[in-house]
C-alpha cells in the first residue's frame, strides 16, 4: 500500500500474524512508547470486500489485542491503494443459499461490535472507498480520518437491502437521525470532506501521491494519544460510550464508577511525581 507500511518488513516491526486477508502488525517507534498496532486488510482482488474468511482472521485479529495491555492504540487501514473496504464480497453472498445471509451478517455484525467494544482507541484510516459494511466496520471505531477523495456511504438500498452490521444504529448516532436517513434512503455515497462537514469523520485529509494521507494523520494522532495514561485513556472511552447511552446523572455516575478506577494506579502517582519533577512521565499501564 504505501511506504510507511512497508516498515511491516523492517527489523524493528513487531509482526503479531500474517494471515492473508488481514495483515496485524504493530508500528515500529524510535521512542519509548510502544503500543501501535495496525490492522491492514489485503484483499486487493476483492476491493477489501468482507467474505466468510475475512470475518474469521478479523475476529481472531480482534481476540489477539483485547487483552493486551501492551496495545495502546488500533489503527484499521487497507493494504490495498484506493480502497477501504467496499462491503460485502457480492460473488460469495451470490454463492450462500437465503439460510446461510442471516447466520453470516450476525457473524460479521458481532465483528463490529466487537470491533467497537475493544477497550483502546481504535481510529479507522480510510484512504479510499468505504461503503456499505466498510463504513460499518469505521463506524464503529472510535475515531474516523478520511483523504478528501475518499468514498463513504451506507448503499446497501441499492441492493433491496438494510445495513446489517450497525449501520442503521451508529450513522445517525454519529450524523444525526434525519441526515443518516437522507444517505441511506438514497444509497448515497459521500467524498472525505463531505464527511467531514457533516461529521461523519473528524478530519479530512489531502491525499497524497502514496495514497496514504489518511493513515499518516491516524499514526500521529495514536503518537499523541500514547505517551497518555493508557488505563485513564481506557477509562475515559469506557465512561463516554457508556453515559453517552443514559441519561446525565447516570452518565456522571459512571464517570465516577470509572474514576474510581484510576485512583489505585501506580501511573497516577507517576503523574504526581513527574510534575513534581518537571519530567514526562513514563506510564505503564499499571
Amino acid at each position: 500500500m504505501v511506504p510507511t507500511l512497508s516498515a511491516i518488513h523492517g527489523p524493528h516491526s513487531v509482526s503479531y500474524s500474517w494471515s492473508p486477508l488481514c495483515l496485524l502488525f504493530m508500528v515500529p517507534t524510535l521512542s519509548a512508547i510502544h503500543g501501535i498496532v495496525v490492522f491492514g486488510i489485503n484483499r486487493p482482488k476483492q476491493k477489501n470486500a468482507i467474505s466468510k474468511n475475512l470475518v474469521i482472521q478479523m475476529t481472531e485479529a480482534v481476540e489477539s489485542v483485547k487483552k493486551n495491555s501492551k496495545v495502546r492504540t488500533v489503527i484499521i487501514c487497507s493494504m490495498v491503494p484506493g480502497i477501504f473496504c467496499a462491503g460485502a464480497d457480492l460473488k460469495e453472498r451470490a454463492k450462500m443459499h437465503q439460510s446461510e445471509v442471516g447466520p453470516f451478517v450476525s457473524k460479521a455484525r458481532a465483528l463490529i461490535s466487537e470491533l467497537g467494544n475493544l477497550p483502546m482507541p481504535t481510529i479507522a484510516a480510510i484512504d479510499g472507498a468505504a461503503l456499505g459494511g466498510g463504513l460499518e466496520m469505521a463506524l464503529s471505531c472510535d475515531i474516523r480520518i478520511a483523504s478528501n477523495n475518499a468514498k463513504l456511504g451506507l448503499t446497501e438500498t441499492k441492493l433491496a437491502i438494510i445495513p446489517g452490521a450497525g449501520g442503521t444504529q451508529r450513522l445517525p448516532r454519529a450524523i444525526g437521525v434525519a441526515l443518516a436517513k437522507e444517505l441511506i434512503f438514497a444509497a448515497r455515497a459521500i467524498d472525505g470532506t463531505e464527511a467531514k462537514r457533516l461529521g461523519l469523520v473528524s478530519h479530512a485529509v489531502e491525499q497524497n501521491k502514496s495514497g496514504d494521507a489518511a493513515y499518516l494523520r491516524a499514526l500521529d494522532l495514536a503518537r499523541e494519544f500514547n505517551p497518555n495514561g493508557p488505563i485513564a485513556i481506557r477509562m475515559a472511552k469506557l465512561a463516554i460510550n457508556q453515559g453517552i447511552e443514559v441519561d446525565l446523572n447516570t452518565g456522571l455516575a459512571i464517570e465516577e464508577a470509572c474514576y474510581a478506577q484510576v485512583i489505585p494506579t501506580k501511573d497516577r502517582l507517576e503523574g504526581l511525581v513527574a510534575f513534581k519533577e518537571k519530567r514526562p512521565p513514563r506510564f505503564k499501564g499499571e
